[in-house]
This record gives C-alpha cells, sequence and structure tokens, in this order.
C-alpha cells in the first residue's frame, strides 16, 4: 500500500523579499506549498518540514539561529510535523529524514519548497535513488536568476530546465492544481 508524506524544503525567511536571499516568485510559490500543506493536514497525511541552517556565521543567507533561517510564517509546522534540520543541499544526507520516512512506512514522496535548481533537485534526486516514488509540484517551488560565464540566466528559465529535468527520470512534475484534483474524493 502507497504512504504517502509531503516533504516542505527550505520555506525559511531569508527566501522571501525582506531576507538576505529573495527567489523570484516566493510568495506565490509559498502560497501554493500552503495549499498543498493544508490539504495533506486535512487528509490526515505525515507532513515533514526540512530546514536549512549552514553552520557559519558568515554564510550568506540561513545562519545559524538567525531569523532568516527560520521557517516562514505561510509553512509554520504543528504539533506532530517534524521540522528535520539540514546543513547540505540534499535533504538526505546527515539527517534523520530517511529514518522519520521509515518510521512512518512512506513510500512516496510529494516535494515542494525551494530552491528548484538546488534543494530540490537534491532532495529529489536522492529520494529517487532511495527507491521512493516522487512527485514535484512546480508551482510550489521557487529560484533565482543565475549567471554562468558571463550570462545571467531568468529564473522562470532556470526553474522549467530543473522541472523538466526532473520530470525526465526522477518525478512526476505536476501543477498545484493538477495535484489537489488527482487527490480528491471520486
Amino acid at each position: 500500500m502507497t504512504q504517502q508524506a509531503l516533504i516542505l524544503v527550505d520555506i525559511q525567511n531569508d527566501y522571501f523579499p525582506q531576507g538576505k536571499w529573495p527567489l523570484s516568485g516566493v510568495e506565490a510559490a509559498a502560497d501554493k506549498a500552503a495549499q498543498v500543506l493544508e490539504a495533506f493536514r486535512q487528509a490526515g497525511k505525515p507532513v515533514i518540514h526540512i530546514r536549512h541552517e549552514f553552520t557559519n556565521e558568515d554564510a550568506p543567507f540561513f545562519t545559524p539561529g538567525s531569523e532568516g533561517a527560520h521557517l516562514h510564517p505561510k509553512v509554520l509546522n504543528q504539533a506532530g510535523e517534524p521540522v528535520v534540520l539540514k546543513h547540505f543541499v540534499n535533504s538526505f544526507r546527515e539527517t534523520n529524514l530517511r529514518t522519520l520516512l521509515e518510521q512512518r512506512s512512506i513510500t512516496e514522496l510529494v516535494v515542494v519548497g525551494s530552491m528548484s535548481h538546488m534543494c530540490i533537485d537534491g532532495v529529489v534526486r536522492a529520494a529517487a535513488d532511495f527507491g521512493y516514488s516522487v512527485t514535484v509540484i512546480h508551482d510550489a517551488c521557487a529560484t533565482r536568476d543565475l549567471e554562468f560565464n558571463g550570462m545571467t540566466v531568468p529564473a522562470a528559465q532556470v526553474h522549467a530546465a530543473f522541472m523538466s529535468s526532473l520530470g525526465f527520470a526522477y518525478a512526476s512534475v505536476v501543477s498545484t492544481d493538477e495535484f489537489l484534483q488527482a487527490q480528491a474524493p471520486a
């Protein structure tokens, strides 16, 4: 039997407009993530939050103990929803995420959060390699412009490239509306 869990990755204050590392479209993505979160809560399905903190004080964002490293109010965890603290891109690396999933007999992950090109990519690929079935809610994820070889790559293109790559071999990539409609009772 499939047991599904929602993984909310790094929806933290520093990624929002007043933070140290704002992302393009982060408010809209967080609103979509909050919709998915509410659906999981209503259905009584497991929810796990991931929170990134760098280990050094001179990190560009998510510095230890800072307000910017806290979960954003739109998706704060409730009682019974664990928060996994990570220090690396991959949410499985040196964390208890896999143990939490095994304890709950989880076989399928639904992933939302930030950044599309880093921590979303990292957790989705690792989860697929561990044998989990993965769904990414693309409009509940956010990223930012990148620079390569003197060229700026707009956030929308970064996001599209990573979602298309993940959708090719690692996950089902759907919108919030598509996901919620598929979850609705017939």
